[in-house]
Parts: structure tokens; C-alpha cells; sequence
């Protein structure tokens, strides 16, 4: 358990994800230019394979939208979202969990899948605390969200969490969900909010 004093830490495809769609998107000159002003250029040369600083994180988010303009740093972490949440398809899901979670109603399948979020929760809210509201639309809520440190804009900011979370539901649960931010501390909001729909 971290203390006040200490950092979260969060999963390292915060930062690997966002990396390949940058280059995949605005090139490796465009790549470099980021990390090396969010003073991550190493993780270029040595990606993370453990837990990352999440001040790190939200740095890397303010340093895209300062470089790159609003539209252009969502579209990265849009891309870097659905990126991570086929890595998790491929990696951290079983594939006999998948197989379940296919074969159920959405309601069923929706519970299943938000159970195992929440208790996967500590790989990606950091020191925020992550909550579920059940029903439809499911609305999950991360309080002290990391991407918002020290972040202020007009327009909701955590396209990257909004961007996994739909990945995994439209592939585990509905093929059309479609997630909403709908309350993000970085436009002044209590908690970041996400509402799933399908």
C-alpha cells in the first residue's frame, strides 16, 4: 500500500502503447521530440517491463497535447487505449475465460468483466480509487484519476482509459459498445467517469 508520500505506479503499456501509436501516427521524429520533453526519452531505448511512476504517465499525456494540439493527443491516446486493450485480449485474459464471456448474455458478461477490472483495478488508477456503478448504461469512475495530475482543459482528457475500456467490452461483451467520458477532473469534474453502453 503506498503511502501520501509515495507514487502510484501503474502498468507499463501506459507508456509502451503510447509510444507505438506515436510512431505509428506522427513518425519517430515526432516520437522522440515527445518523450525527450516529458524527460522519458530511455523508455525509447528501454521500454518499461515493470510498474511505471504515474507522474510519468501524466506528463507524458500534458507534454502530447502541449506538442501535438488537443485533437492530435486524443487521437494518440485513443489509439494508444485500443492498443492496450488488445494487448490485454492477447495476453491477460485467458482464452477459456474469452470463450465464457462470448457465450453469455451482455448483462452476465458485463458483471463478469467489471468484477475482474475492479480487481485488476491497482495495474491502471494508481493512487485513484476506481468504482462501478452497475446496471445500463455501467458507469466506472476513477477518483484521483493519474492521467489527470495537474491536468486542466475544457474538454474530457482521459481518452486513453475511455479507448481500453471499449476494446474490451466490445470484444468481450457487445461488439457495439461504445464508452463515453462523461466527468473528468481535468475539466473540474469530482472523479473521471465512464459511461459503457450498448
Amino acid at each position: 500500500m503506498t503511502s501520501a508520500h509515495d507514487p502510484g505506479r501503474i502498468g507499463p503499456n501506459a507508456v509502451i502503447r503510447v509510444a507505438e501509436a506515436l510512431r505509428q501516427v506522427e513518425g519517430q521524429p515526432m516520437l522522440e521530440r515527445v518523450f525527450h520533453d516529458a524527460a522519458l526519452a530511455e523508455y525509447l531505448s528501454h521500454p518499461p517491463t515493470d510498474m511505471v511512476d504515474e507522474r510519468e504517465v501524466a506528463t507524458l499525456h500534458r507534454v502530447l497535447r502541449t506538442t501535438l494540439g488537443d485533437d492530435r493527443a486524443r487521437a494518440i491516446g485513443w489509439d494508444a487505449g485500443q492498443r492496450t486493450g488488445d494487448y490485454l485480449l492477447r495476453y491477460r485474459i485467458p482464452r477459456p475465460a474469452r470463450a465464457v464471456l462470448g457465450c453469455l448474455p451482455a448483462g452476465a458478461a458485463s458483471r463478469l468483466l467489471v468484477s475482474a477490472i475492479a480487481r485488476n483495478a491497482w495495474t491502471f488508477a494508481g493512487t485513484g480509487r476506481f468504482s462501478v456503478r452497475r446496471g445500463r448504461p455501467v458507469i466506472v469512475s476513477i477518483d484521483g484519476c493519474p492521467l489527470c495530475q495537474g491536468a486542466v482543459s475544457d474538454r474530457p482528457y482521459c481518452d486513453f482509459y475511455a479507448a481500453t475500456f471499449q476494446r474490451l467490452f466490445a470484444r468481450l461483451v457487445r461488439s457495439e459498445t461504445v464508452v463515453t467520458e462523461i466527468g473528468c477532473q481535468a475539466t473540474g469534474d469530482a472523479a473521471c467517469a465512464f459511461s459503457v453502453a450498448w
